[in-house]
Protein backbone atom coordinates (compact mmCIF):
# COMPACT_ATOMS: atom_id res chain seq x y z
CA UNK A 1 0.00 0.00 0.00
CA UNK A 2 1.28 3.46 -0.91
CA UNK A 3 0.96 5.74 2.12
CA UNK A 4 -0.07 9.33 1.52
CA UNK A 5 2.57 11.97 2.19
CA UNK A 6 2.09 14.30 5.14
CA UNK A 7 1.56 17.15 2.69
CA UNK A 8 -1.19 15.27 0.84
CA UNK A 9 -2.86 14.32 4.12
CA UNK A 10 -2.90 17.97 5.16
CA UNK A 11 -4.38 18.98 1.80
CA UNK A 12 -7.17 16.43 2.11
CA UNK A 13 -7.89 17.30 5.74
CA UNK A 14 -8.27 20.96 4.81
CA UNK A 15 -10.54 20.08 1.91
CA UNK A 16 -12.82 17.89 4.06
CA UNK A 17 -13.15 20.46 6.82
CA UNK A 18 -14.06 23.24 4.41
CA UNK A 19 -16.55 21.05 2.57
CA UNK A 20 -18.31 20.34 5.86
CA UNK A 21 -18.20 23.87 7.24
CA UNK A 22 -21.46 25.69 7.91
CA UNK A 23 -22.09 29.36 8.59
CA UNK A 24 -25.44 31.10 8.88
CA UNK A 25 -27.91 33.21 10.82
CA UNK A 26 -31.07 32.31 12.69
CA UNK A 27 -32.95 33.64 15.70
CA UNK A 28 -30.53 36.54 16.12
CA UNK A 29 -27.48 34.22 16.22
CA UNK A 30 -24.62 33.94 13.78
CA UNK A 31 -23.37 30.36 13.97
CA UNK A 32 -20.26 28.77 12.53
CA UNK A 33 -19.35 25.11 12.82
CA UNK A 34 -18.15 22.05 10.96
CA UNK A 35 -20.49 19.12 10.57
CA UNK A 36 -18.69 15.80 11.15
CA UNK A 37 -19.93 14.36 7.85
CA UNK A 38 -22.00 15.65 4.93
CA UNK A 39 -25.18 13.64 5.57
CA UNK A 40 -24.99 11.44 8.65
CA UNK A 41 -24.12 14.13 11.21
CA UNK A 42 -25.31 17.53 9.95
CA UNK A 43 -25.53 19.51 13.22
CA UNK A 44 -23.08 21.13 15.64
CA UNK A 45 -21.95 18.52 18.15
CA UNK A 46 -20.12 19.33 21.37
CA UNK A 47 -17.02 17.18 21.42
CA UNK A 48 -16.89 17.06 17.62
CA UNK A 49 -16.45 20.84 17.71
CA UNK A 50 -13.52 20.35 20.11
CA UNK A 51 -11.93 17.83 17.74
CA UNK A 52 -12.37 20.32 14.93
CA UNK A 53 -10.52 22.95 16.97
CA UNK A 54 -7.55 20.60 17.28
CA UNK A 55 -7.58 19.99 13.55
CA UNK A 56 -8.08 23.66 12.65
CA UNK A 57 -5.18 24.74 14.84
CA UNK A 58 -3.06 22.05 13.16
CA UNK A 59 -4.02 23.75 9.89
CA UNK A 60 -3.07 27.13 11.45
CA UNK A 61 -6.69 28.28 11.00
CA UNK A 62 -6.81 29.98 14.39
CA UNK A 63 -9.57 32.51 13.68
CA UNK A 64 -11.76 29.74 12.31
CA UNK A 65 -11.14 27.71 15.47
CA UNK A 66 -12.24 30.68 17.60
CA UNK A 67 -15.46 30.96 15.61
CA UNK A 68 -16.23 27.30 16.30
CA UNK A 69 -15.81 27.70 20.07
CA UNK A 70 -17.85 30.91 20.13
CA UNK A 71 -20.66 29.22 18.21
CA UNK A 72 -20.66 26.31 20.65
CA UNK A 73 -21.40 28.65 23.55
CA UNK A 74 -23.99 30.89 21.88
CA UNK A 75 -26.90 28.94 23.36
CA UNK A 76 -25.31 28.46 26.79
CA UNK A 77 -27.92 28.69 29.54
CA UNK A 78 -27.58 31.05 32.49
CA UNK A 79 -26.63 28.17 34.77
CA UNK A 80 -23.77 27.21 32.42
CA UNK A 81 -25.30 24.21 30.65
CA UNK A 82 -24.42 23.49 27.00
CA UNK A 83 -26.10 20.57 25.21
CA UNK A 84 -24.38 17.90 23.17
CA UNK A 85 -26.17 18.81 19.91
CA UNK A 86 -26.96 22.34 18.79
CA UNK A 87 -29.74 22.63 16.21
CA UNK A 88 -29.25 25.93 14.43
CA UNK A 89 -31.67 25.91 11.52
CA UNK A 90 -33.00 22.49 10.65
CA UNK A 91 -36.29 21.76 12.48
CA UNK A 92 -35.91 18.00 12.00
CA UNK A 93 -33.65 15.88 14.17
CA UNK A 94 -31.08 13.41 12.86
CA UNK A 95 -33.32 10.51 13.97
CA UNK A 96 -36.94 10.57 15.05
CA UNK A 97 -35.95 9.01 18.38
CA UNK A 98 -33.65 11.98 19.12
CA UNK A 99 -36.76 13.84 20.20
CA UNK A 100 -36.40 12.11 23.58
CA UNK A 101 -33.04 13.84 24.09
CA UNK A 102 -34.80 17.20 24.33
CA UNK A 103 -36.50 18.73 27.30
CA UNK A 104 -40.27 18.70 26.70
CA UNK A 105 -40.33 22.52 26.54
CA UNK A 106 -37.98 22.41 23.55
CA UNK A 107 -40.73 20.83 21.45
CA UNK A 108 -42.33 24.28 21.27
CA UNK A 109 -39.27 25.82 19.59
CA UNK A 110 -38.04 23.28 17.06
CA UNK A 111 -37.85 25.88 14.31
CA UNK A 112 -35.68 28.16 16.46
CA UNK A 113 -32.11 27.44 17.60
CA UNK A 114 -32.17 24.93 20.45
CA UNK A 115 -30.10 22.12 21.95
CA UNK A 116 -30.46 18.74 23.59
CA UNK A 117 -30.72 18.08 27.32
CA UNK A 118 -27.69 15.75 27.24
CA UNK A 119 -23.99 16.54 27.62
CA UNK A 120 -20.91 15.09 25.94
CA UNK A 121 -17.31 14.49 27.09
CA UNK A 122 -16.08 17.88 28.41
CA UNK A 123 -13.16 18.49 26.06
CA UNK A 124 -13.77 22.20 25.52
CA UNK A 125 -11.30 23.70 28.03
CA UNK A 126 -8.46 21.86 26.31
CA UNK A 127 -9.77 23.06 22.95
CA UNK A 128 -9.74 26.67 24.19
CA UNK A 129 -6.30 26.10 25.70
CA UNK A 130 -5.06 24.83 22.33
CA UNK A 131 -6.20 28.05 20.66
CA UNK A 132 -4.64 30.21 23.36
CA UNK A 133 -1.34 28.32 23.25
CA UNK A 134 -1.04 29.06 19.53
CA UNK A 135 -2.33 32.64 19.54
CA UNK A 136 -1.66 34.06 23.04
CA UNK A 137 -4.85 36.03 22.45
CA UNK A 138 -5.71 37.41 25.90
CA UNK A 139 -8.85 39.11 24.59
CA UNK A 140 -10.21 35.76 23.38
CA UNK A 141 -9.27 34.15 26.69
CA UNK A 142 -11.05 36.83 28.73
CA UNK A 143 -14.09 36.49 26.47
CA UNK A 144 -14.36 32.71 26.83
CA UNK A 145 -13.15 32.11 30.39
CA UNK A 146 -16.40 33.11 32.17
CA UNK A 147 -18.37 30.82 29.85
CA UNK A 148 -15.98 27.92 30.39
CA UNK A 149 -16.06 28.35 34.16
CA UNK A 150 -19.87 28.35 34.20
CA UNK A 151 -19.96 25.20 32.07
CA UNK A 152 -17.60 23.22 34.31
CA UNK A 153 -19.35 24.46 37.43
CA UNK A 154 -22.61 23.15 35.96
CA UNK A 155 -21.02 19.71 35.56
CA UNK A 156 -19.64 19.90 39.09
CA UNK A 157 -22.95 20.89 40.68
CA UNK A 158 -25.29 18.72 38.60
CA UNK A 159 -23.39 15.53 37.72
CA UNK A 160 -21.17 14.83 40.75
CA UNK A 161 -24.06 13.20 42.56
CA UNK A 162 -22.06 11.52 45.34
CA UNK A 163 -19.57 14.39 45.86
CA UNK A 164 -16.69 12.00 45.16
CA UNK A 165 -15.41 14.12 42.28
CA UNK A 166 -16.63 11.67 39.62
CA UNK A 167 -19.18 12.77 37.03
CA UNK A 168 -22.11 10.57 36.01
CA UNK A 169 -23.73 10.24 32.62
CA UNK A 170 -27.44 9.46 32.37
CA UNK A 171 -27.54 8.10 28.81
CA UNK A 172 -25.14 6.05 26.67
CA UNK A 173 -25.13 8.94 24.19
CA UNK A 174 -23.47 11.23 26.74
CA UNK A 175 -20.32 9.11 26.63
CA UNK A 176 -19.80 10.01 22.97
CA UNK A 177 -19.48 6.24 22.41
CA UNK A 178 -23.14 5.50 21.95
CA UNK A 179 -23.37 1.68 22.01
CA UNK A 180 -20.34 1.05 24.21
CA UNK A 181 -20.43 -2.58 25.35
CA UNK A 182 -19.63 -1.82 29.00
CA UNK A 183 -23.10 -0.27 29.28
CA UNK A 184 -24.85 -3.56 28.41
CA UNK A 185 -25.09 -4.84 32.02
CA UNK A 186 -26.64 -1.55 33.15
CA UNK A 187 -29.23 -1.90 30.40
CA UNK A 188 -29.80 -5.55 31.37
CA UNK A 189 -28.63 -6.74 27.97
CA UNK A 190 -26.64 -9.97 28.00
CA UNK A 191 -26.69 -11.19 24.42
CA UNK A 192 -23.21 -10.10 23.41
CA UNK A 193 -23.49 -8.71 19.90
CA UNK A 194 -25.95 -5.82 19.64
CA UNK A 195 -29.40 -6.15 18.16
CA UNK A 196 -32.89 -4.69 18.12
CA UNK A 197 -33.49 -5.56 21.77
CA UNK A 198 -30.56 -3.36 22.84
CA UNK A 199 -31.94 -0.52 20.72
CA UNK A 200 -35.33 -0.79 22.41
CA UNK A 201 -33.77 -0.80 25.86
CA UNK A 202 -31.83 2.39 25.12
CA UNK A 203 -34.93 4.02 23.66
CA UNK A 204 -36.94 3.08 26.76
CA UNK A 205 -34.26 4.70 28.91
CA UNK A 206 -34.34 7.87 26.78
CA UNK A 207 -38.13 8.01 26.99
CA UNK A 208 -37.90 7.72 30.78
CA UNK A 209 -35.51 10.67 31.00
CA UNK A 210 -37.82 12.63 28.72
CA UNK A 211 -40.92 11.78 30.78
CA UNK A 212 -39.11 13.03 33.88
CA UNK A 213 -38.35 16.30 32.11
CA UNK A 214 -34.65 15.63 32.62
CA UNK A 215 -35.04 16.26 36.33
CA UNK A 216 -31.56 15.10 37.34
CA UNK A 217 -32.32 14.40 40.99
CA UNK A 218 -35.27 12.21 40.02
CA UNK A 219 -33.19 10.44 37.37
CA UNK A 220 -30.47 9.79 39.93
CA UNK A 221 -32.99 8.48 42.45
CA UNK A 222 -34.39 6.04 39.88
CA UNK A 223 -30.85 4.79 39.10
CA UNK A 224 -31.78 3.28 35.75
CA UNK A 225 -28.57 4.47 34.11
CA UNK A 226 -26.11 6.29 36.36
CA UNK A 227 -22.69 5.54 34.90
CA UNK A 228 -19.27 6.97 35.60
CA UNK A 229 -17.45 6.53 32.32
CA UNK A 230 -13.65 6.16 32.49
CA UNK A 231 -13.02 8.24 29.37
CA UNK A 232 -15.52 10.94 30.33
CA UNK A 233 -13.93 11.39 33.76
CA UNK A 234 -10.39 11.25 32.43
CA UNK A 235 -11.22 14.08 30.05
CA UNK A 236 -12.90 15.94 32.91
CA UNK A 237 -9.67 15.87 34.94
CA UNK A 238 -7.53 16.96 32.00
CA UNK A 239 -9.91 19.80 31.23
CA UNK A 240 -10.16 21.01 34.82
CA UNK A 241 -6.36 21.26 34.77
CA UNK A 242 -6.51 23.11 31.45
CA UNK A 243 -9.15 25.45 32.84
CA UNK A 244 -7.03 26.10 35.92
CA UNK A 245 -4.12 26.95 33.66
CA UNK A 246 -6.25 29.41 31.70
CA UNK A 247 -7.35 31.01 34.98
CA UNK A 248 -3.70 31.38 35.97
CA UNK A 249 -2.99 33.26 32.73
CA UNK A 250 -5.28 36.11 33.81
CA UNK A 251 -4.80 35.87 37.57
CA UNK A 252 -8.23 34.34 38.24
CA UNK A 253 -8.25 33.04 41.85
CA UNK A 254 -10.58 30.15 40.98
CA UNK A 255 -7.55 28.42 39.48
CA UNK A 256 -6.97 26.67 42.81
CA UNK A 257 -10.54 25.43 43.12
CA UNK A 258 -10.43 23.81 39.68
CA UNK A 259 -7.09 22.17 40.50
CA UNK A 260 -8.54 20.75 43.74
CA UNK A 261 -11.49 19.31 41.85
CA UNK A 262 -9.15 17.76 39.28
CA UNK A 263 -7.15 16.17 42.09
CA UNK A 264 -10.29 14.82 43.76
CA UNK A 265 -11.54 13.27 40.52
CA UNK A 266 -8.11 11.73 39.82
CA UNK A 267 -7.98 10.15 43.27
CA UNK A 268 -11.48 8.73 42.86
CA UNK A 269 -10.60 7.27 39.47
CA UNK A 270 -7.74 5.36 41.12
CA UNK A 271 -9.83 4.39 44.14
CA UNK A 272 -12.98 3.20 42.37
CA UNK A 273 -12.19 2.51 38.71
CA UNK A 274 -8.83 0.77 38.89
CA UNK A 275 -8.85 -3.01 39.17
CA UNK A 276 -5.39 -4.17 40.26
CA UNK A 277 -6.04 -7.81 39.36
CA UNK A 278 -7.13 -7.01 35.80
CA UNK A 279 -4.78 -4.00 35.54
CA UNK A 280 -7.59 -2.01 33.95
CA UNK A 281 -9.77 1.03 34.63
CA UNK A 282 -13.45 0.15 34.40
CA UNK A 283 -16.59 2.26 34.06
CA UNK A 284 -18.77 2.32 37.18
CA UNK A 285 -22.50 1.74 37.53
CA UNK A 286 -25.15 2.84 39.99
CA UNK A 287 -25.16 4.22 43.48
CA UNK A 288 -22.78 1.47 44.62
CA UNK A 289 -20.13 2.34 41.98
CA UNK A 290 -20.00 -1.22 40.66
CA UNK A 291 -17.16 -1.89 38.22
CA UNK A 292 -18.37 -2.81 34.72
CA UNK A 293 -15.72 -5.39 33.86
CA UNK A 294 -15.86 -5.25 30.08
CA UNK A 295 -12.66 -4.46 28.20
CA UNK A 296 -13.48 -1.48 26.04
CA UNK A 297 -10.64 0.69 24.75
CA UNK A 298 -11.21 3.17 27.56
CA UNK A 299 -9.79 0.73 30.17
CA UNK A 300 -6.42 2.41 29.65
CA UNK A 301 -7.52 6.04 29.22
CA UNK A 302 -6.75 7.15 32.81
CA UNK A 303 -3.06 6.28 32.45
CA UNK A 304 -2.62 9.74 30.92
CA UNK A 305 -3.38 11.39 34.27
CA UNK A 306 -0.29 12.74 36.07
CA UNK A 307 -1.49 11.36 39.42
CA UNK A 308 -1.63 7.76 38.22
CA UNK A 309 1.53 6.00 39.47
CA UNK A 310 4.10 5.08 36.82
CA UNK A 311 3.94 1.44 37.87
CA UNK A 312 0.19 1.36 37.21
CA UNK A 313 0.62 3.07 33.82
CA UNK A 314 3.28 0.56 32.81
CA UNK A 315 1.20 -2.42 33.95
CA UNK A 316 -1.96 -1.29 32.14
CA UNK A 317 -0.19 -0.42 28.88
CA UNK A 318 1.90 -3.57 28.76
CA UNK A 319 -1.00 -5.87 29.60
CA UNK A 320 -3.50 -4.35 27.20
CA UNK A 321 -2.17 -1.89 24.62
CA UNK A 322 1.25 -3.42 23.91
CA UNK A 323 0.63 -7.16 24.38
CA UNK A 324 -0.75 -9.88 22.15
CA UNK A 325 -4.13 -9.89 23.86
CA UNK A 326 -7.53 -8.61 22.75
CA UNK A 327 -6.28 -5.22 21.58
CA UNK A 328 -3.58 -6.61 19.29
CA UNK A 329 -5.01 -6.25 15.77
CA UNK A 330 -3.68 -5.25 12.37
CA UNK A 331 -5.04 -1.71 12.72
CA UNK A 332 -5.20 -0.61 16.38
CA UNK A 333 -6.85 0.53 18.57
CA UNK A 334 -10.10 -1.49 18.43
CA UNK A 335 -12.92 0.02 20.47
CA UNK A 336 -13.53 -3.32 22.21
CA UNK A 337 -11.29 -6.27 23.04
CA UNK A 338 -11.53 -9.09 20.53
CA UNK A 339 -12.01 -11.41 23.53
CA UNK A 340 -15.36 -9.87 24.48
CA UNK A 341 -18.60 -11.62 23.39
CA UNK A 342 -19.95 -8.29 22.12
CA UNK A 343 -17.01 -7.77 19.74
CA UNK A 344 -18.24 -6.91 16.24
CA UNK A 345 -15.62 -5.38 13.90
CA UNK A 346 -17.86 -4.82 10.88
CA UNK A 347 -20.18 -2.06 9.77
CA UNK A 348 -23.22 -1.69 12.01
CA UNK A 349 -25.58 0.90 13.42
CA UNK A 350 -24.37 -0.31 16.82
CA UNK A 351 -21.02 1.44 16.74
CA UNK A 352 -18.10 1.41 19.22
CA UNK A 353 -18.29 -2.37 19.67
CA UNK A 354 -15.12 -3.45 17.86
CA UNK A 355 -14.11 -1.19 14.96
CA UNK A 356 -11.09 1.11 15.13
CA UNK A 357 -11.66 4.83 15.49
CA UNK A 358 -8.90 7.37 14.85
CA UNK A 359 -9.79 9.18 18.07
CA UNK A 360 -8.38 6.36 20.24
CA UNK A 361 -5.01 6.48 18.51
CA UNK A 362 -5.01 10.27 18.68
CA UNK A 363 -5.80 10.31 22.39
CA UNK A 364 -3.03 7.89 23.35
CA UNK A 365 -0.43 9.08 20.81
CA UNK A 366 0.84 12.26 22.48
CA UNK A 367 0.89 10.62 25.90
CA UNK A 368 3.05 7.77 24.59
CA UNK A 369 5.44 10.30 23.09
CA UNK A 370 5.67 12.16 26.38
CA UNK A 371 6.35 8.95 28.29
CA UNK A 372 9.11 7.86 25.92
CA UNK A 373 7.19 5.13 24.09
CA UNK A 374 8.36 6.53 20.76
CA UNK A 375 8.12 3.33 18.71
CA UNK A 376 4.63 2.51 20.00
CA UNK A 377 3.48 6.07 19.25
CA UNK A 378 4.89 5.89 15.74
CA UNK A 379 3.05 2.61 15.17
CA UNK A 380 -0.28 4.20 16.16
CA UNK A 381 0.32 7.06 13.73
CA UNK A 382 1.43 4.72 10.95
CA UNK A 383 -1.72 2.66 11.45
CA UNK A 384 -3.91 5.74 11.01
CA UNK A 385 -1.98 6.81 7.90
CA UNK A 386 -2.51 3.36 6.39
CA UNK A 387 -6.22 3.44 7.16
CA UNK A 388 -6.69 6.84 5.55
CA UNK A 389 -4.46 6.01 2.58
CA UNK A 390 -6.37 2.81 1.89
CA UNK A 391 -9.94 3.70 2.82
CA UNK A 392 -10.15 7.48 3.02
CA UNK A 393 -11.52 9.61 5.83
CA UNK A 394 -14.18 7.33 7.28
CA UNK A 395 -16.08 7.23 10.57
CA UNK A 396 -14.49 3.95 11.67
CA UNK A 397 -12.49 1.06 10.24
CA UNK A 398 -12.31 -2.73 10.37
CA UNK A 399 -9.43 -3.47 12.78
CA UNK A 400 -8.31 -6.50 10.72
CA UNK A 401 -8.72 -5.46 7.08
CA UNK A 402 -8.65 -1.67 7.40
CA UNK A 403 -11.85 -1.35 5.37
CA UNK A 404 -13.63 1.95 5.95
CA UNK A 405 -17.15 1.96 7.39
CA UNK A 406 -19.80 4.42 8.47
CA UNK A 407 -19.89 8.04 7.38
CA UNK A 408 -17.70 9.23 4.52
CA UNK A 409 -15.71 12.45 4.56
CA UNK A 410 -15.63 12.10 8.34
CA UNK A 411 -13.84 14.97 10.03
CA UNK A 412 -12.67 13.12 13.15
CA UNK A 413 -10.13 11.25 11.06
CA UNK A 414 -8.55 14.63 10.37
CA UNK A 415 -7.04 14.34 13.87
CA UNK A 416 -4.25 12.47 12.09
CA UNK A 417 -2.81 15.90 11.28
CA UNK A 418 -2.47 16.73 14.98
CA UNK A 419 -0.73 13.37 15.45
CA UNK A 420 1.70 14.18 12.64
CA UNK A 421 2.58 17.52 14.24
CA UNK A 422 3.04 15.89 17.66
CA UNK A 423 5.36 13.32 16.13
CA UNK A 424 7.43 16.12 14.58
CA UNK A 425 7.69 17.92 17.93
CA UNK A 426 9.31 14.89 19.56
CA UNK A 427 11.85 14.11 16.84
Amino acid sequence: MEILSDEEIERQVREILYKNMIEGHNGGYTFHYTKPSPGTYPFQYFWDTCFHVYTLTSLREYEMAKKHIRSLFLLQQEDGFVGHILYWKHPFLARATDIFQLKPASLLQLTRPHMTALVQPPLVAQAAERIYRHTHDKAFLREMLPKLKRYYKWLLHHRDFEQEGLLSIISPYESGMDWKASFDPVLNYGKGKAGAELFLKVMWLEMGNFRRGYNLQEIYRQDNFIVKDAAFNTLYVLNLEALAGLCAEVGDPEEHMFRRKAQQCSESIMRYMYNAEDQAFYDLAGHQLQQLKIATATIFFPVVLPTVPDAVCKAVLERHLFSQNGFHVSFPVPSLSTNEPAFDPGESVYIWRGPTWVVFNWFMHRFLLQKGYRQEAEELLLSVKKLISGSGFREYYDPFSGAGHGARGFTWSGLVLDMIHAQQEYR
